[in-house]
C-alpha cells in the first residue's frame, strides 16, 4: 500500500547519494588545479578537460541521437545560451577572476552560490523555501561561516580587487542560471545530450581564445609532467564528466532549492581534501563547521521525507 512513498522515497535517497558524490568531486577542483598550474594557463585548465570530456561522451550521445530521432538542430539552442550565460562564466570568469583577486575573495564569495542558486529556483521555477528549508539552509550557512572565519577575516574588497570580486561573483551566478535551466529542460534530454550539447558549445567558444592567448600549449604537451597529467585526468574524469552525469541525474529528481543546499557540501569535503593533499591545518572551528553543514544536509533529506504524500498503489486499492 505504500509502494508509491518507498519508491519515492529510495529515488530520493540514490539522488541525495548522488550529490554527496559530486560536491565530493567539485570540492576536488582547486586540488587539482594546484597540479596543473605550473604548465596549464587558466583557459586551457577549462578547455582541455572539457574537450577530452566531450570526446569521451561523443559515442554514447550518439547512441541517444539515434533512439530519439525527432531532435532538431533548433532545440540545441539553449545549449548555446547554457554555454555562454551558464558554463562561460563559471568557469572562465570564475579563474580569470581568481587570478586578479585573492583565494580568500574567491572562497567567501563562491559561497553565495546555494543563495544565488535558492533565488534563481523561486523566480525563474516558482519553487518554494518551506520552513524546513529555511531550517536547514540557516544550520548550513552557519556552519559555512564557522569554517570560513579566517577568511572572512582576510576578505578584502578594495578596489584593486574590485575586478576580481566581480568576475567572481559573475561566474558564482553563471553556475546559479545553469543549475536552474537545466532543471527546467530536464524532462527534454538524457544526462549524456544535456552535457554533451553544453560542452560542445563552451568548446567552440573557447577555441578561439585559447588559440590566440595560449595556443603554444599544444607544443608543450610532451613536457607535461606526471602531476599535470593527473590533475588534467581528474578534471577531466571527475570534475567534468562523472560528476556532471550525477548532478544531472539528481537534479531530474530532486528540487533545484535542494540541489543547491546541498552545494554547501563542498565546503565540507574541501577541509580534509585541502588537509591530505595540500598539508593545510585542520582546526577544531573548521571541524565544528563542516559537522554543522553535513547535519543540514541530513536534516533536510529526512526530514522532507516526512513531509512527502502518500502515494498509494491503485493496484493495491482493492
Amino acid at each position: 500500500m505504500r509502494q508509491g512513498k518507498k519508491s519515492l522515497v529510495s529515488k530520493s535517497l540514490i539522488s541525495w547519494v548522488a550529490l554527496l558524490a559530486c560536491n565530493l568531486m567539485w570540492s576536488l577542483q582547486f586540488t587539482c588545479i594546484k597540479l596543473v598550474q605550473d604548465q596549464v594557463g587558466a583557459l586551457n585548465t577549462v578547455f582541455i578537460p572539457m574537450l577530452l570530456a566531450t570526446l569521451f561522451m561523443l559515442p554514447f550521445v550518439i547512441k541517444d541521437v539515434k533512439a530519439n530521432k525527432n531532435r532538431k538542430l533548433q532545440d540545441l539552442k539553449i545549449f548555446f545560451l547554457l554555454a555562454l550565460a551558464g558554463q562561460f562564466p563559471a568557469q572562465v570568469l570564475m579563474t580569470f577572476g581568481i587570478q586578479q583577486s585573492t583565494a580568500s575573495n574567491g572562497s567567501i564569495i563562491s559561497l553565495t552560490l546555494p543563495v544565488v542558486s535558492a533565488l534563481l529556483a523561486v523566480l525563474i521555477l516558482k519553487e518554494k523555501m518551506n520552513e524546513l528549508r529555511w531550517i536547514s539552509f540557516a544550520i548550513a550557512i552557519t556552519g559555512v561561516i564557522i569554517c570560513s572565519i579566517k577568511d572572512i577575516s582576510g576578505l578584502s574588497m578594495s578596489v584593486k580587487y574590485l575586478i576580481g570580486n566581480v568576475l567572481i561573483f559573475s561566474g558564482v551566478l553563471g553556475s546559479g542560471i545553469y543549475n536552474t535551466i537545466c532543471k527546467k529542460i530536464a524532462d527534454g534530454y538524457t544526462e549524456m545530450e544535456m552535457l554533451f550539447y553544453t560542452y560542445l558549445f563552451m568548446v567552440v567558444l573557447l577555441f578561439p581564445f585559447v588559440w590566440y592567448y595560449e595556443g603554444n600549449i599544444f607544443s608543450q604537451i610532451p613536457l607535461f609532467t606526471v602531476n599535470t597529467w593527473i590533475g588534467l585526468i581528474l578534471l577531466t574524469v571527475f570534475h567534468n564528466f562523472l560528476s556532471m552525469i550525477l548532478f544531472f541525474k539528481a537534479l531530474k529528481n530532486l528540487e533545484a532549492i535542494q540541489v543547491a543546499l546541498s552545494n554547501f557540501l563542498i565546503t565540507f569535503f574541501g577541509l580534509p581534501i585541502a588537509v591530505i593533499f595540500l598539508h593545510e591545518e585542520l582546526s577544531l572551528l573548521s571541524i565544528i563547521g563542516g559537522f554543522l553543514v553535513l547535519t543540514s544536509t541530513i536534516a533536510i533529506t529526512f526530514w522532507e521525507y516526512k513531509q512527502q504524500p502518500l502515494i498509494i498503489d491503485p493496484s493495491e486499492k482493492n
